[in-house]
């Protein structure tokens, strides 16, 4: 039983510094660089690029913030109580969930103090949305989801 609680405290961990990583990391661009202007990063490959998203994953759902923070914050209140009540199938599962969390309210965080998401991260060679830390969480999460699947058909 206290190894469980350690692990769920774990996992709280990988999920606030995941918050902490995408918040700070848009606060030093937004306190950098002015909206749509770019600062290369790594040449021919990165740049800083901060844009608002007032949408969801490339952009669905623009303008529609409200229902967007309301589903973030549901969301997230139904991951913290699955984290903390139940224990986890495997460490695929338990990493997928606390990476959700952390990239649900890192994005869900913008939404409500901010009315939408910064994004800050601009792939050059790849015509590919820019995005932030909030959404490389996500789609870890859901890596590892499809691990997961994989391993049980296994």
């Amino acid at each position: 039983m206290r190894e469980m609680k350690i692990n769920r405290l774990l996992l709280i961990s990988y999920s606030i510094l995941i918050i902490l990583s995408d918040q700070i990391s848009k606060y030093i661009v937004l306190n950098t660089i002015s909206y749509q202007e770019s600062l290369v990063l790594v040449p021919n490959i990165l740049k800083i690029t901060l844009v608002k998203n007032t949408g969801a994953a490339f952009s669905l759902f623009s303008n529609s913030t409200s229902l967007l923070t309301f589903i973030s914050l549901m969301v997230s209140a139904a991951l913290i109580t699955i984290l903390w009540k139940f224990t986890p199938r495997s460490k695929f599962n338990s990493i997928a969930l606390a990476f959700l969390l952390g990239g649900t309210l890192g994005n869900g965080i913008d939404r409500l103090f901010k009315g939408f998401v910064l994004d800050i991260f601009e792939l050059i060679p790849f015509n590919f949305p820019i995005f932030n830390f909030a959404d490389i969480a996500i789609n870890v999460a859901v890596l590892f989801m499809i691990l997961e699947l994989i391993k049980i058909k296994k």
